[in-house]
């Protein structure tokens, strides 16, 4: 450590005030036919000094030349940080997050990272915009996609294992990627789930709902953190000195690099904070932003504020340090080719593949089943029918980084593989007569309906997310035939349509799977493997639900259907579709009451939870089993469910499993009304169960005794 510190301040010795604005600037590949490429202007403003990382170059012989030109042509020679947005997968795509965030397995979060660092790496890339951290309730707005849902604890969880896996233990391994924990914080809270739009929420709800996850990615070691690009209560995020640096830096004692958003530093004039370009990097900079990515803002006005006192010498010092600090971590300097200079094994490539299948297994969420599923292993005609049941590209979904797709598996493609035996006939649905045609002739009909991936994603907000109308037209003639129809939703999303839920006869939300999302679906709908995953949020039954989340507060008027002065709605249930952990299996579970190691806790104590559970069904199946609490009397009013743990058992049919959760009293400590995290004595509910649905909790009690 002493050794690098030397060699950083040597270097800041020998840099003029060009050199560190280099180190912050980001600038962005350029893009022709080929696919992203460096001019020459941005290879002279790298040999100058004046770029100190690279946004979006792709493959591993671009890289290498610029980096070449970095080490080899620069005069203080020091190398590029090449950086691309890697969130679920680079050349072998996994489910997206949202998705994979309904396996709830953090041991698969993590393979899946660490397979996606390997192959990105191996082009050359050493850092990664993922994990996206926002806790997102309202799926209008299109980033819900990259979210791990509506849960801070799972999001944690995600944030801990994506760290984990894209970083491994060593930055400085050749195929490790630096992890970026995004975007800090509250930006899932845009107003009327608009990209883009402000965001307005209380100090509780940042310390209890949008904080948490990146408390845990700063504790799991993250080397980089983006802020958002939104403002929040009337400061733009990328100017919050008050959240960057008294929050991030100083309480949560993060050191490593903090990146702008794409543009940001620039936008802060368009937010209207900053007259031009100096003010704007004044405030992006004083506010602990290290890198500014891509709008040459920090390059155009730093050396301005500088003169005119808007900065200081030493913060842009600071700054660079970082900087040079992260390079450093991943072994630039001494080996400044080793990422892109080896292949990756045949060997290693398939065992990627292998992963994306089961990952995509694991993420699928049966959401209702009248008896239908597993199909028979006799069904001799299937037909498959509608705009995503032949479409491989729309399964690898938005950010699909270096995805191909003509190497993923379509539902039809997958749907073929697993009845080999069956007649299967194909409709793409957009002549709606021929697909009735197929369908007629099938023992039952497979109805691929959802969103393309260009639905989903950055700047894909929808003020309505349904299926659109000419699927719907599509599907309610399909079911008028009377025939069985497993529908496949395919989507970023939670879409509304309690009629699709009325009329089919199963229902898989799908996800956008990545490479191997047909093979996945073949592994379900034959049986091969029973579905468990689970909703990691609520799915809307009407978009004037929105937001829906189980974790509401109480009222003093909860609904009650025979007093019209309850907070309900008039035209609508005021439960959601399906509940948050919501998913069925091939088989059924049978839970019995938790019990507790102690009845009573004091502060600095622990108490095991255990529950059986029993597969009382006629399949093996894995089971998700959610541990909430409620504390139902304190100083200020608690959510109606918080989730403190959630574990994954694997059973036999006939078999009976112990669930067990470890829990010490700082799960129950909240912020009390003055924001002081604080555990107060009284009687705790544990709530166990398949999902957030009360129906279906069984619970116990714990009693705390003594205050901090």
């Amino acid at each position: 450590m002493m050794e690098d510190a030397a060699r950083i301040e040597g270097l800041l010795r020998a840099m003029t005030l060009e050199d560190k604005v280099g180190q912050l600037a980001m600038i962005r590949a350029d893009f022709d036919a080929a696919g992203s490429t460096l001019l020459a202007p941005k290879v002279a403003d790298i040999t100058a000094g004046r770029a100190g990382s690279v946004l979006d170059l792709r493959g591993a012989s671009a890289i290498l030349a610029a980096q070449k030109a970095a080490v080899e042509e620069s005069r203080l020679k020091i190398p590029l940080l090449f950086t691309l947005d890697v969130l679920h997968g680079y050349r072998t795509i996994f489910p997206v997050p949202l998705g994979e965030a309904a396996a709830f397995d953090p041991d698969l979060w993590e393979r899946t990272a660490r397979a996606a660092a390997a192959e990105a790496a191996a082009d050359g890339i050493a850092l990664t915009y993922a994990p996206m951290l926002d806790v997102a309730r309202d799926p209008r707005w299109g980033r819900i996609v990259e979210s791990a849902g509506e849960d801070p604890v799972v999001t944690a969880r995600f944030a801990e294992a994506k760290v984990k896996g894209f970083q491994t233990d060593d930055l400085a391994r050749g195929d490790a990627l630096a992890a970026t924990a995004k975007h800090f914080a509250g930006y899932a809270a845009v107003n009327a789930g608009r990209e883009y739009a402000s965001a307005d929420f209380s100090q509780r709800t940042f310390e209890e709902v949008y904080l948490p996850p990146f408390a845990a990615s700063v504790n799991a070691g993250v080397a980089a953190i983006m802020p958002a690009f939104i403002e929040l209560a009337g400061v733009p995020l990328t100017a919050h000195r008050a959240l960057l640096t008294g929050v991030l830096r100083e309480r949560l004692g993060f050191d490593g690099v903090l990146i702008s958003d794409f543009f940001a530093v620039a936008e802060l004039i368009k937010h209207g904070v900053a007259a031009d370009a100096a003010e704007a990097a004044a405030l992006a900079l004083n506010a602990g932003v290290d890198i500014d990515m891509a709008s040459g803002t920090y390059t155009d006005g730093l050396p301005e504020a500088l003169a005119r006192g808007l900065v200081r010498i030493e913060t842009i010092d600071a700054a660079v340090r970082r900087v040079l600090a992260l390079k450093l971590a991943l072994g630039l300097f001494d080996k400044p080719y080793a990422r892109g200079e080896d292949k990756l094994a045949p060997s290693t490539v398939e065992a990627h593949r292998a992963l994306a299948r089961e990952a995509a297994q694991k993420s699928i969420v049966l959401l209702q089943n009248n008896g239908v599923l597993p199909l028979s292993a006799q069904t001799s005609r299937l037909a498959v029918i509608g705009p995503l049941a032949d479409a491989p590209g729309e399964m690898l979904g938005p950010w699909r980084a270096a995805g191909e797709a003509s190497e993923a598996v379509s539902f039809l493609d997958g749907v073929k593989a697993a009845f080999p035996h069956a007649a299967v006939s194909y409709a793409s649905g957009a002549h709606i007569p021929a697909a009735l045609d197929a369908a007629r002739s099938a023992d039952a009909v497979l109805l691929c309906l959802g969103e393309t991936a260009s639905m989903s994603g950055e700047a894909n907000s929808r003020a309505r997310p349904v299926v659109p109308e000419a699927q719907r037209a599509l599907a309610e003639a399909v079911f008028a035939l009377g025939k069985p129809v497993i529908v496949t939703l395919t989507l970023g999303r939670p879409l509304i349509a309690p009629w699709l839920f009325k009329e089919a006869d199963a229902v898989l939300a799908a996800w956008f799977l990545g490479s191997e999302a047909g093979n996945a679906l073949g592994d379900i709908l034959s049986g091969v493997v029973s579905p468990s995953g689970k909703l990691p949020l609520s799915w809307p039954f009407d978009v004037g639900q929105i937001p829906v989340y189980y974790g509401e507060r109480p009222t003093g008027r909860p609904a009650d259907p025979e007093n019209h002065d309850t907070s309900k709605y008039i035209d609508a249930p005021t439960e959601p579709e399906f509940p948050f952990g919501h998913g069925i299996a091939y088989t059924t579970f049978d839970y019995g009451e938790p019990r507790v190691s102690v009845q009573t806790l004091r502060a600095g104590e622990s108490v095991a939870v255990e529950v059986d559970i029993a597969n009382v069904g006629g399949m093996a199946a894995e089971e998700i089993v959610y541990l909430f609490i409620r504390d139902p009397l304190a100083s200020v009013t608690r959510p109606l469910l918080e989730l403190k743990a959630f574990t994954k058992i694997k059973t036999l049919s006939g078999e009976r499993v112990t669930a067990r959760f470890d829990l010490t009293t700082d799960d129950f400590s909240f912020p009390d009304a003055d924001a002081r995290r604080r555990i107060e004595p009284g009687e705790i509910e544990i709530l166990t169960g398949p999902s957030a649905d009360p129906s279906l909790l069984t619970r116990c009690r714990v009693h705390i005794v003594t205050i901090e």
